[in-house]
């Protein structure tokens, strides 16, 4: 058996006039993030951390923001993608563990259905998820609630 771990990054500004999508669901809040597709920082990070574990690459060589198939793209259609990208080359995947960086909205009572709504897209166990939320404690871009970020990191698995 052959484990590899990867690690994943990405932060989106918060505007008005947006939709707030963090781990595939979409919330209730007054500013959503900006980015070519719908932005969820959560499902980027997560893409990033599994194409680095299985060594192919990042999110915008495979989906890149310049191409017009990926405006507006719901982020789970790139996830479900990455999912399959590293099916070819044998792997799947062991455990998730994430972290939403946020000042608002509070994220609490979210994460049970970002766990189960990427599990579903992943097909894999939603304890396979963990899925933590902080704040910058009011510091940074995150604190003045300019922007959310998202650090995953994962593990996949090739019999």
């Amino acid at each position: 058996m052959k484990i590899r771990v990867g690690f994943g990054f990405d932060v989106h500004q918060l505007v008005l006039g947006r939709e707030l999508w963090l781990g595939g669901i979409r919330l209730d809040f007054e500013k959503g993030l900006l980015g070519h597709s719908d932005a969820d920082v959560l499902t980027h990070a997560l893409c990033d951390a599994l194409l680095g574990a299985a060594n192919l690459r990042d999110i915008g060589y495979h989906f890149p923001d310049t191409a017009g198939e990926f405006k507006n793209v719901d982020s789970k259609i790139l996830l479900k993608k990455t999912v399959e990208l590293l099916a070819t080359k044998g792997y799947s995947i062991g455990n998730i563990d994430a972290t939403i960086c946020a000042e608002r909205p509070k994220l609490k009572t979210y994460i049970p259905e970002m766990q189960q709504t990427l599990a579903t897209v992943m097909e894999v166990d939603e304890e396979d998820i963990s899925i933590k939320a902080t704040t910058t404690e009011k510091l940074g871009f995150t604190g003045r609630e300019e922007g959310i970020s998202a650090y995953v990191t994962v593990l996949i698995v090739k019999e």
